[in-house]
């Protein structure tokens, strides 16, 4: 509920997002140099748009269409940060424990933000 929270960044979800994100940027620097302009960038863009939706999303709170629109913006940025999460494992640039780690943080950051899509209307300015 948004009673107390002032702020995205007292969001669980942001909190793990950017978690998320900074792990993706550490790992991703040990990724050979020739996908340093492919999936290093996809990777970490998208691992970051998350965080960017989701502080959009909150400054949007006076209108529901648009709160909903951006949170479903991050999930989907979220869902394709798995995709790279992916990739990066099939390439073998990320080991298997690494790799699943990172996934199962952002299934659950995409089940954070079904639920609070689902429960719009109690995180709305009234």
């Amino acid at each position: 509920m948004s009673g107390n929270i002032r702020s995205y960044k007292e969001l669980r979800v942001y909190q793990n997002a950017m978690d998320s994100a900074m792990k993706i940027f550490e790992l991703t620097k040990t990724f050979p140099p020739e996908e340093k302009y492919s999936m290093v960038d996809q990777m970490r863009r998208s691992s970051r748009s998350v965080c960017a939706n989701l502080a959009e999303a909150w400054r949007k709170r006076r209108y529901k269409a648009a709160f909903v629109a951006k949170l479903s913006d991050a999930e989907s940025e979220a869902c394709e940060t798995q995709v790279w999460i992916e990739f990066a494992l099939r390439c073998d640039y990320l080991g298997q424990s690494s790799a699943d780690e990172l996934y199962q943080n952002y299934n659950k950051v995409i089940g954070q933000l079904v639920t609070m899509i689902g429960d719009a209307d109690k995180w709305l300015i009234k």
